[in-house]
């Protein structure tokens, strides 16, 4: 009986090895479709001006109101994603909002992405509430984008704490999905039938505020929502009261 277990125990592997070989191999032969993003050769640096990459997600340099400036791409996370991911990053500031825009997007290997909630808990902070919202649009037209809005906490030295908000959803070429599974789902689909790797980006927005600030920070962040997306994102959904076209997972 033991051997028979231990038989089967390397069928399974065997089986493992196999469909991840396949996997890879099928992957490397597809086509990359196009990204829902603006992506240009703009060099992107990490800290003390490491060149992360030639190419980036371009954000808005000008986003009415607000100053901004580039962000630098983590050591962890270029250790620790594919080395063909994309990255766009940019701060913005005025007298009373400061938003982190943040842009994840994927090449041929699908691990760039992950779940959005690591990124907060790899910092010391602790998410206190998700809510799945719609993030409306007004150019080039009205329209919705399904989003996930984390309510987040972080303690401070001084034993206070600062609350964040942290909003965020995914694109390809033409969808739109703030679920996780459906832009798996819809990936694999095109793999398998299309022959082509969809090229997903995770994009976020961050804003953080003293407790008690929350509901004025977070209209203040859709408004600013509202005002930068179009300048980079390319893909759009379905026009208001009309079925969504580019949604995952159909």
């Amino acid at each position: 009986m033991r051997r028979d277990k231990w038989v089967v125990f390397g069928v399974a592997l065997g089986m493992i090895a196999a469909t991840a070989g396949w996997l890879t191999e099928l992957r490397e032969r597809v086509n990359l479709g196009a990204p829902g993003v603006t992506v240009e050769p703009a060099a992107l640096y990490g800290p003390g001006g490491v060149l992360v990459s030639p190419r980036s997600v371009v954000l808005p340099a000008n986003v009415p109101g607000f100053e901004s400036h580039p962000a630098a791409i983590g050591p962890e996370e270029i250790a620790g994603l594919p080395q063909d991911t994309t990255f766009g990053r940019r701060i913005y500031t005025n007298s009373g909002l400061g938003v982190q825009v943040s842009v994840v997007l994927m090449g041929r290997d699908h691990t760039s992405i992950h779940q959005p909630q690591y990124c907060l808990y790899a910092r010391d902070w602790t998410v206190t509430n998700t809510e799945r919202i719609g993030l409306r649009m007004e150019r080039p037209y009205a329209y919705d984008i399904p989003a996930i809005k984390l309510s987040a906490t972080h303690p401070l030295d001084n034993g206070r704490m600062i609350h964040g908000i942290y909003v965020y959803w995914f694109v390809s070429g033409d969808k739109i999905t703030a679920e996780e599974g459906s832009r798996l789902w819809s990936m694999w689909k095109a793999v398998l039938g299309k022959g082509v790797t969809e090229r997903w980006a995770y994009i976020s927005y961050f804003a953080t505020c003293q407790p008690g600030a929350e509901s004025d920070t977070f209209d203040g962040l859709l408004k600013f929502i509202k005002a930068s997306v179009p300048e980079f994102q390319t893909v759009t959904g379905g026009r208001t009261g009309s079925e969504a076209p580019g949604t995952a997972g159909k």
